[in-house]
């Protein structure tokens, strides 16, 4: 009932910066929020940041905080994620996810929907 697309991976050097973009479309009248995961190789999913939908409240991780910037844009239906001062540790794919379940907003288990995942190379 609703897709998500991503968009604004790629390749950068320590302490460059990269946006995500992720746009959603179909039934999202209903969304009570949006965050960013990522999944490193090897590694378990791990939350990075989100955003209720509303009032634009936000969470972070404690290993973005600082560093990374979630945002959207309601006319777009679109939620980013300004990712600054990138180390490899930021290496992984990016995956895109919303609920419409009224909850914690930083557990994966929560986000009925997601994208396909974008790939983020941070090189020394």
């Amino acid at each position: 009932q609703v897709q998500l697309v991503e968009s604004g991976g790629g390749l950068v050097q320590a302490g460059g910066s990269l946006r995500l973009s992720c746009a959603a479309s179909g039934r999202t009248f209903s969304t009570y929020a949006m965050g960013w995961f990522r999944q490193a190789p090897g590694k378990e999913r791990g939350f990075v940041a989100s955003i209720i939908w509303s009032g634009a409240s936000t969470f972070y991780a404690d290993s973005v905080k600082g560093r990374f910037t979630i945002s959207r844009d309601n006319a777009k239906n679109t939620v980013y994620l300004q990712m600054n001062s990138l180390t490899p540790d930021d290496t992984a794919v990016y995956y895109c996810a919303a609920t419409t379940r009224i909850g914690s907003v930083v557990h994966g288990t929560q986000y009925e929907y997601w994208g396909q995942g974008t790939q983020v190379t941070v090189s020394s």
